[in-house]
């Protein structure tokens, strides 16, 4: 199984890569879906974030976590940030890991791990090759402020609470810029796709389910034919 790695900035664009592999029938484990899940009313990681910042934290009408006042407050503190990182990360990583294997027993062999955190997590370890979704930082800025309706210093706020993105950029096997238009994006998208829907090397091969199969089959057959053979000389 080859397991990719996609990563960027916030407003980088990451989800419009994302889409697209999910357009061209290849699987995306999406780390923000996992993290809302964890995060669901009465879930481990809900009863974690309630204990450590307060039950203010929930919305009045259904209990739920209100998303958009938390991440003021944890993208208005480091500390907290950090916080609330240390509480999720183990359910993260259990929701992730779980996705990859159904994907795995479904027989898929390369898949996507759409993770804002890859390189903070250390997961770009696990993954090969590893994206990055680039943008220049004025751009950055001008979307995220569009898309979200915040002030110029919010927005900063959000960029610079994130490992930056020219470092990612150097630590990328594959760099795709979406500084332009849509249309350009789409054009880097395909080379991209090209390169990742390559063959299987024999690694990643013996690491998908069939080549699970496949090796166990081969040990099944050869125990088989020990067998015969053994029992064929005792019997001479």
């Amino acid at each position: 199984m080859r397991i990719v790695g996609l990563t960027g900035g916030i407003s980088s664009g990451k989800s419009t890569i994302s889409n697209l592999f999910k357009s061209n029938g290849v699987p995306v484990v999406d780390a923000d879906l996992v993290a809302r899940d964890v995060l669901r009313k009465g879930t481990g990681g809900w009863k974690k974030v309630v204990a450590a910042f307060g039950r203010e934290i929930l919305l009045d009408d259904t209990g739920e976590v209100n998303r958009p006042l938390l991440g003021q407050i944890v993208f208005s503190d480091p500390s907290k940030r950090q916080l609330l990182n240390r509480l999720l990360a183990p359910y993260i990583s259990k929701g992730i890991l779980l996705e990859v294997l159904k994907l795995w027993l479904k027989g898929y062999s390369v898949i996507v791990l759409d993770i804002p955190l890859l390189f903070e997590a250390k997961l770009d370890k696990w993954t090969k090759p590893v994206i990055v979704v680039w943008v220049n930082s004025e751009t950055q800025l001008q979307r995220l402020v569009a898309r979200d309706e915040i002030s110029e210093e919010q927005a900063r706020n959000r960029i610079n609470a994130q490992m930056e993105l020219d470092w990612k950029r150097e630590k990328a096997d594959i760099v795709i810029d979406n500084s332009g238009s849509l249309v350009e994006t789409k054009v880097e998208f395909e080379k991209v796709l090209s390169q990742v829907m390559k063959p299987l090397t024999w690694t990643e091969f013996g690491l998908s389910r069939q080549g699970a199969i496949s090796a166990f089959v081969s040990v099944v057959v050869g125990t088989f034919a020990c067998r015969i053979f053994y029992n064929n000389t005792n019997v001479r």
